[in-house]
């Protein structure tokens, strides 16, 4: 029982992507390194090989000069050329037993005994014949001795024959032998290629899909943090350090989402209570209104003229619809919602965030909205009247003696989608401070007059929408923000 829970804890258990990285190089280079030790055993053996055939040509060619010296002895009789042959012979045998002692692995011992004993067989001849011509000069010549001479001849020529065939036989079994090696040597080689370009190719793979491919999902939700995009990176089932990783990020993600959220409300409710005094204002016409046609109507309820009084009335209805729509504008403006793109048409956005902040524009600030047409584009309408908001704002508070505040919009088909521009002709922004607006808690305000936030978040806003801020100033000539938004 004990010893089935080590098995499945040690199937179960997770490798570190270290481990995992070192094993695959490591079986690259083991696996390598038995390619490499086999094709250089191959090649270790195709050298001997070819210097025991190399050495084989060279005995051929003694055992061909001993014949020629023996052919020369049966044309001549002199016994000179016997002796030149033996001593072929005998360069021959000692390059046979050379083989035997130095290579006798990589040679076929039985093929070069059999060859060492037909040598043998064939010196003995020449000696003997050797030995029966000096007796030739020294005694007389019988029958007897004839016939032995004739004999030994006989076997001379027999034997060098045996010896020659041998040898050409033994010689071609060995080239044939060093032709295969050859031809395996090409095979094993290509094999080999073959082989190593595999092992590379998974282990590319295995770096591919268990190395790269990881760190570019993580890659990715950074720079989508960056942009403000608080996508959870998919889940990766890899056992290692990178799945740790990845879990921790995405619950990093979350609570970052989180609070991204929670300083966008805020800084929206910080705008509303921006603006608590202008819709009061606004607010405060309607009911006016309200109060003195119903004043009017109770006053009037014994007059017969009922005309008059449903003109009162209706014009109660209409303050009241205006009223309502006021305050359902800023409940919407106020409203915390998930990022959602859906199909706008922007100039009624414009209208609507106008309205929210037409009790803050001061009388000495003249508005000027220029949309060249009606823009229709996939976008979150609460972000996007937000960025508006803040950029109204902000204008409006560089012209603390009045000027003109101009909002225009644009197809930009060049890049496909559409850029709004928002100018104001105040004070402008120092060549120092352009470079830090976007920043967090970055304010060129007083002590208590914002936190800093607006322009981060409006930032934030355009990444999300996949597109850019830019801002254009002058000190003393004014600014232009300028958005643009690609088409979805």
């Amino acid at each position: 029982m004990h010893k089935m829970k080590f098995i499945r804890n040690s199937f179960g258990m997770k490798i570190s992507i270290r481990k995992k990285i070192i094993l695959s190089f490591a079986a690259l280079i083991l696996i390598s390194s038995a390619i490499w030790t086999i094709g250089y055993y191959q090649y270790y053996v195709l050298n001997h090989k070819i210097r025991i055939l190399d050495r084989k040509v060279q005995i051929f060619n003694a055992v061909l000069e001993a014949r020629r010296y023996e052919k020369n002895y049966f044309i001549t009789s002199d016994s000179a050329h016997l002796q030149a042959t033996l001593s072929y012979v005998q360069t021959a045998q000692d390059e046979l037993l050379s083989i035997v002692e130095g290579h006798s692995r990589y040679v076929l011992a039985k093929n070069l005994e059999s060859m060492i004993q037909a040598l043998n067989r064939y010196t003995g001849a020449v000696s003997a014949l050797f030995t029966l011509h000096q007796r030739w000069r020294s005694s007389d010549i019988d029958e007897d001795f004839l016939n032995r001479f004739t004999s030994y001849q006989e076997q001379v020529t027999t034997l060098g024959r045996e010896v020659t065939g041998k040898m050409e036989s033994m010689i071609d079994k060995e080239r044939r032998y060093v032709e295969r090696l050859i031809e395996k040597s090409k095979s094993y080689i290509f094999a080999s290629a073959i082989a190593i370009f595999i092992i590379s190719f998974l282990t590319g793979l295995f770096l591919v899909f268990n190395v790269n491919r990881p760190l570019k999902a993580i890659e990715k939700a950074i720079h989508g943090i960056a942009v403000g995009d608080y996508q959870n990176i998919p889940k990766i089932s890899s056992g290692d350090e990178f799945e740790s990783l990845v879990t921790s990020l995405n619950h990093m993600i979350r609570k970052l989402n989180r609070r991204h959220e929670q300083l966008i409300q805020r800084e929206k409710m910080a705008s509303l209570g921006t603006l608590t005094s202008g819709v009061a204002h606004e607010l405060n016409n309607p009911l006016n209104n309200i109060y003195t046609s119903v004043q009017i109507v109770i006053e009037e309820l014994a007059d017969q003229d009922i005309e008059y009084k449903r003109n009162l009335l209706l014009d109660v209805q209409r303050q009241v619809e205006r009223a309502t729509d006021i305050v359902k504008a800023l409940l919407e403006f106020s409203r915390e919602r998930t990022f959602t793109a859906k199909p706008v048409n922007f100039n009624q956005l414009v209208q609507d965030a106008i309205k929210l902040i037409k009790g803050e524009l001061p009388a000495n600030v003249h508005l000027q909205v220029d949309i060249t047409d009606q823009i229709t584009e996939s976008m979150d309408p609460r972000r996007i009247q937000q960025v508006l908001i803040n950029l109204i704002l902000n204008g409006v508070q560089a012209m603390e003696d009045g000027g003109i505040l101009r909002i225009r919009a644009f197809r930009n088909e060049t890049e496909g989608g559409f850029t709004f521009e928002v100018e104001d002709s105040g004070k402008g922004i120092a060549k120092e401070d352009q470079v830090r607006i976007f920043d967090p808690f970055f304010t060129t305000k007083d002590v208590g007059q914002g936190a800093g936030l607006g322009l981060s978040i409006c930032l934030g806003i355009v990444e999300q929408h996949k597109g850019r801020i830019e801002v254009r100033s002058e000190p003393g000539s004014g600014t232009v923000f300028s958005v643009f938004l690609p088409a979805n």
